[in-house]
């Protein structure tokens, strides 16, 4: 056989072997599985760029896996825009929505439970292991309908120079509602004319008013909503009791700014030593720490009957009209997000709470707990958490809440009314529930 002959039958075999081997490649690229992943970007800090590394890090562990992290604005916007696509039959795979959306999204037929994915021995560790108070928003029905992943509550955060400066021990803050009062009154300042230079205390009431409400209601021991979402008890003299002394703070006692507060500008007061103590989310920590330019601590909410604060943030759904193998995928990312070791690194990075146990016993969590003491409050404030008011129709039922309470706190309406009306408005949109 000549040189030319067997040369031309080696690129034969070469020229099917590639033609063999091209699809298969075309196979592969074809398999990626892609997973769209709506995620809220409602609270300051570097969030993107570390959502977009765990992506990339998921995808290199997971070739076969496409995770595409979309941001898609505040919570609220990302649920529109979530339930948009989901019915346009475009919806994301996956997305971390807040845990109070999760009778919205039932009720839209738009995730499906955990459950469905949770077949090992290992599946069914992972689940149980979290928190069983962030458990609380995502379990209905005897289900598990999403699971935690950016959780907070709120907490209070008091700036320690100004304490001094009013004579004030810089260790110890308010532990109830009376202290609380005292305090603020000798950390308002006033200038020549009157003007309040300084307030002793700020609780935000514009962006979650119902959440920081939920501090007031739960320390007032009693509960906003019931378990099956189709009931509020808005107008409980507790409810308006609580209310009152939100209210009072400003109106009675002069240590509070009055009308609504920005949730945004909150953190930026604080900073600026215009307002002494405040409260606001864990997910504020990591942005405090790094840019206050004084010593502060953070503390559990004062105790009025009781100690209390709801739970917040946003758990991960998987949505019902994505693909099963697109499904498993988004179940594969949910446990890989959620590992100790990372949800560990997330608390560190972001002042979210680490949402498990077995987080908090890593070693890099051990060490940032010892270094930082005030990341251990929200977590130690855990027993004490309620869930986060959440209902079928829970935007427009939370709405008349939100409402009322800025009609409250504006002095449009006094708390009783307000309340009374908020619960009317609540009771109409719930009725179809019962």
């Amino acid at each position: 056989m000549t040189t030319r002959r067997i040369m031309n039958r080696a690129l034969a075999a070469a020229l099917t072997a590639a033609a063999t081997l091209a699809p298969l490649g075309a196979a592969q690229a074809q398999a990626t599985v892609e997973v769209p992943f709506y995620f809220p970007v409602a609270v300051g800090g570097p969030i993107t760029r570390l959502i977009d590394a765990y992506a990339a890090d998921f995808n290199k562990d997971n070739p076969a896996i496409k995770v595409q992290p979309i941001y898609a604005g505040s919570y609220q916007d990302t649920i529109v825009k979530a339930l948009t696509a989901h019915k346009a039959g475009t919806p994301p795979v996956a997305s971390v929505l807040l845990s109070t959306d999760t009778f919205t999204l039932i009720d839209e037929d738009a995730v499906v439970p955990i459950d469905n994915f949770v077949k090992t021995a290992e599946d069914k560790a992972w689940l149980s292991g979290f928190y069983p108070a962030f458990l609380l928003n995502g379990q209905i029905g005897g289900k598990t309908w999403g699971v935690p992943f950016q959780r907070s509550t709120v907490v209070l955060y008091w700036n320690k120079d100004l304490f001094k400066e009013a004579g004030l021990d810089p260790n110890k803050p308010p532990a109830n509602w009376t202290e609380l009062v005292a305090m603020a009154q000798k950390l308002t300042k006033k200038d020549a004319s009157g003007k309040v230079t300084q307030y002793g205390i700020q609780v935000p009431s514009s962006g979650f008013p119902y959440w920081l409400f939920q501090g007031f209601t739960t320390q007032n021991d009693v509960v906003l909503a019931n378990a099956a979402g189709n009931a509020v008890r808005y107008d409980d003299p507790k409810v308006i009791e609580a209310l009152q002394f939100w209210v009072d703070l400003s109106r009675k006692h002069g240590v509070h700014p009055g009308g609504v507060v920005e949730w945004g500008t909150t953190p930026k007061d604080f900073m600026e030593r215009k307002v002494a103590m405040i409260w606001t989310t864990t997910g504020n920590l990591t942005n405090i720490r790094n840019n206050a330019k004084f010593d502060f601590g953070v503390a559990m909410l004062p105790a009025g009957k009781k100690r209390g604060s709801p739970t917040g943030g946003g758990n991960f759904f998987i949505f019902k009209k994505a693909t099963p193998a697109q499904q498993e995928a988004a179940f594969k990312f949910a446990r890989w997000l959620t590992t100790p070791e990372r949800a560990a690194q997330w608390g560190i990075d972001t002042g979210y709470v680490a949402v498990s146990p077995a987080a908090w016993e890593t070693p890099a969590m051990k060490k940032y707990a010892a270094d930082f003491a005030p990341a251990t409050v929200a977590r130690d404030q855990l027993p004490h958490a309620v869930a986060e008011l959440s209902t079928h129709d829970n935007q427009r039922v939370t709405k008349a809440l939100n409402d009322g309470l800025q009609a409250a706190l504006t002095g449009a309406k006094t708390p009783e009314q307000a309340m009374k009306d908020a619960q009317r408005e609540a009771e109409r949109l719930l009725r179809s529930y019962k």
